[in-house]
């Protein structure tokens, strides 16, 4: 992996009480190592496998003042994460859920781009055998469930301050937990909008197919050729670029996919990430509610699958093998 790290600190918070959020603060900088190494290279694969927003500063953002002055050489990196964690301390405060942790601020390079990561990464006891096979506790650094991250791509905020898309972050499973503190920490917002950017390519890919009075079987076949391309960039880590899938479809008359996307008001941006769920829905129909979960093929609605919009009936021919043997035990013990 080609990540280079320029310079990483780390400070602490420890809640004492319902009231207080104690601050340690380093005075240098974390020395690289090879167990810093494969702690950041850990991290960035982590984070990078994750389902991440966008977002930009907000133009009263002290963290992006202070850190135009730390890029600008007016304020070391150690005394710029040290401010940075106070006004951390300072936004938890105001939350009952707040906990400590580990506060770690990283600039490193990877593939030629520059970031800034930022993440409070919780410490978790464990037990370890050593080499005289005594067992002890041990703590480390939760890595894998981290979900207080954000990172700022210091190579486009820099060369396109107007992008939408140059900071990321996790919104985490807990509510709006990074909403509420972590976001007014960095003074940011939420820009590019990636599930609607998605979802505006299936109904661009829909309306495309009925442009062209294609059959049900070419609008299979191009729903799966869109999935398969995106399917792609995604387990490559590329983003969805309308140029390359315009190329893989075959055009509407004398129109291009991208020619009839653009043309249409769809505001789909030339290139943006792929989200997995909602791409998802190119093959297949799924929803739940009501107690009720279900999921399949696209290409069966109609064939075995046949839904009636007046009485919003699903009727389904066949049933799974291991569906139906549960119905025929239920029914077979009177239940």
């Amino acid at each position: 992996m080609s990540l280079d790290i320029d310079q990483i600190a780390l400070h602490q918070l420890i809640k004492r009480d319902e009231q207080t959020l104690e601050l340690i603060l380093r005075d240098s900088l974390l020395q690289p190592n090879a167990a810093v190494d494969e702690m950041m290279a850990e991290l960035h694969r982590v984070y990078s496998a994750k389902t991440k927003a966008y977002g930009l500063f907000n133009a009263g953002s002290e963290l992006a003042e202070a850190l135009r002055h730390c890029r600008r050489g007016d304020e070391d990196f150690l005394a710029f994460t040290r401010a940075a964690t106070g006004r951390l301390r300072d936004e938890l405060a105001k939350y009952p859920f707040a906990e400590g942790g580990i506060v770690l601020f990283c600039q490193y390079r990877y593939l030629a781009v520059e970031y800034l990561l930022i993440a409070v990464l919780s410490s978790c006891s464990s037990m370890r055998v050593n080499e005289q096979l005594d067992i002890s506790s041990t703590h480390y650094l939760d890595i894998n469930h981290a979900d207080i991250v954000a990172r700022i791509d210091l190579t486009e905020w820099e060369a396109n301050p107007s992008s939408t898309r140059y900071l990321t972050f996790l919104k985490g499973r807990v509510g709006r937990k990074v909403s509420d503190f972590f976001m007014d920490f960095l003074g940011a917002a939420e820009g590019l909008d990636t599930k609607a950017q998605n979802r505006g390519l299936l109904q661009a890919v829909d309306e495309y197919c009925a442009e062209g009075q294609l059959d049900k079987q070419e609008r299979q076949t191009v729903r799966e050729q869109v999935y398969s391309y995106c399917k792609e960039q995604l387990q490559s880590g590329e983003e969805i670029a309308l140029v390359e899938l315009s190329e893989a479809l075959p055009p509407v008359g004398d129109k291009s996919f991208q020619a009839f996307s653009s043309g249409e008001g769809y505001a789909l941006e030339e290139s943006f990430p792929a989200d997995r769920g909602t791409l998802r829905q190119l093959t297949k129909y799924a929803g739940s509610g009501g107690g009720i979960t279900l999921s399949f093929d696209a290409p069966l609605m109609g064939e075995r699958i046949f839904w009636d919009p007046a009485t919003d009936t699903l009727t389904i021919k066949g049933t799974p093998p291991n569906l139906r043997d549960q119905l025929q035990r239920r029914l077979g013990g009177g239940n």
